[in-house]
């Protein structure tokens, strides 16, 4: 297209990489004066609570209000908080609205999300809405009018909204962001990637009921849980910085798994031994950018399987892929024909955020260290009062994928038209930078 932006590699590469090194020098002597940052959390499950150990890491941190909607989560969370820090966080709990009096505080800068999906997207925007900065979990919304809603709001209110999106954080994810920007692999041409993970001992629980992630699987049908998947990809990609997807066609097989998986747990007599499953055990969906680049997604969290992200990455001069943790380049016009281990990239070109942060990040766990470095670029940015390399526009077009893949599968793999939640923007915002600490 015309009006695709053209960056000198060379040039942006200079700026970025000096930019990014100043950054990272000034990371040691930053951390000792740091501004406080006042948080909430809503949602203290199994992932709220894992966010909580995490946050309690980093100095600066005050967490002064907790919720959930069973009131011994909230208070087994305060009780974490104090043991740690000393601090008394006020327990919001005992009913679904307990968190708007959470929002209500004006002593809080940011907020962070980690409840059941349908809720994600209306407590971001009443977050934005409060004057906080909402750190929302994945996906952000479920629905269109959930994903402009959270554009709007933030548009509205001048607030950034950042989805908690980790795989972004992944080492050799930004080590292959930085390949991209070096020109390593050429132009990229196309990506594949996928949430392939046997998750369906999450759909059940002890009492032998679905959980909130069951009944999403008993009555939907489409790629549910895309973003750790299209996140990398869509800032390998530079989706709504110098491109957008357009459109998406998408297909699920038969459901098999889940029903399975409830007789062998639960007997072939039981309620949910006996009844149908509206979600295919495997989901594809295929992607297509404006400017001609295409993506392959997969969803499959019913079918017995290792995990598995996939991250194929092919450019015109070369191709990584996850699975086999393996990358192949063409050197000196030789046809790239033999796999390579990735591990000697990694340490070739290491991402300045990885250089800075590597010892913190690997004493704290959260997946390989990717959320101990999500989370740094988010406090971060409330500080700074400014967006986060994940802004609102990523957050609306990785979950859009949700519902249009709903309704792609409704249709018999119907196209369908991807909205352009940047209205336009994406052709004047410059790639995502190799950014430092």
């Amino acid at each position: 297209m015309n009006d695709r932006i053209k960056v000198p590699r060379r040039s942006f590469l200079k700026t970025s990489l000096v930019a990014s090194a100043a950054l990272a020098l000034g990371h040691a002597s930053a951390q000792d004066k740091l501004q406080p940052v006042r948080l909430g959390m809503i949602g203290m499950g199994n992932r709220g609570g894992s966010l909580l150990g995490m946050l309690l890491e980093f100095p600066g941190v005050d967490i002064r209000a907790v919720c959930d909607l069973l009131p011994d989560r909230a208070q087994n969370a305060a009780r974490r908080i104090e043991q740690h820090s000393g601090g008394l966080a006020e327990v919001y709990a005992g009913s679904e609205l307990a968190w708007q009096k959470l929002l209500g505080r004006a002593d809080l800068d940011a907020v962070i999300i980690a409840t059941p999906w349908d809720w994600h997207s209306r407590m971001a925007v009443a977050t934005m809405r409060a004057g906080k900065y909402p750190g929302v979990e994945v996906p952000a919304a479920v629905t269109l009018r959930e994903c402009w809603d959270l554009v709007h709001a933030s548009e509205q209110t001048g607030i950034p909204c950042m989805m908690l999106e980790n795989v972004c954080y992944f080492q050799r994810v930004l080590t292959l962001l930085r390949m991209v920007r070096e020109g390593a692999f050429g132009d990229v041409l196309h990506c594949e990637a996928g949430y392939q993970h046997d998750c369906r001992f999450l759909m059940l629980d002890a009492q032998g009921k679905l959980t909130w992630r069951g009944r999403w699987s008993a009555n939907v049908n489409g790629n549910l849980y895309p973003t750790h998947a299209i996140g990398p990809v869509a800032q390998w990609m530079n989706i709504n910085r110098g491109d957008r997807f357009v459109s998406l066609v998408s297909l699920s097989t038969p459901a098999r798994g889940l029903k399975q998986y409830a007789v062998e747990k639960l007997g072939a007599d039981h309620e949910l031994a006996r009844r149908d499953y509206a979600q295919g055990d495997i989901n594809t969906t295929l992607l297509k950018t404006a400017n001609g680049l295409t993506v392959t997604l997969y969803y499959n969290i019913l079918s017995p399987r290792p995990y598995d992200l996939i991250l194929r990455l092919q450019g015109d001069k070369g191709i990584y892929l996850d699975t086999n943790k393996s990358i192949s380049l063409e050197k000196g016009g030789k046809s790239a024909d033999q796999w390579e281990p990735f591990e000697p990239y990694q340490q070739k070109y290491p991402h300045p955020l990885w250089q800075a942060l590597s010892a913190d990040a690997a004493k704290s766990g959260g997946h390989e260290g990717a959320e101990y470095v999500m989370f740094h670029d988010f406090l971060k940015a409330v500080r700074n009062k400014a967006p986060a390399p994940q802004t609102v526009y990523d957050a609306a077009t990785w979950s859009a994928i949700v519902p249009l893949s709903i309704e792609s599968v409704a249709h018999h793999g119907k196209p369908v038209e991807f909205p352009d939640f940047t209205q336009g923007k994406w052709k004047k915002t410059m790639p995502l930078p190799v950014y430092g600490a």
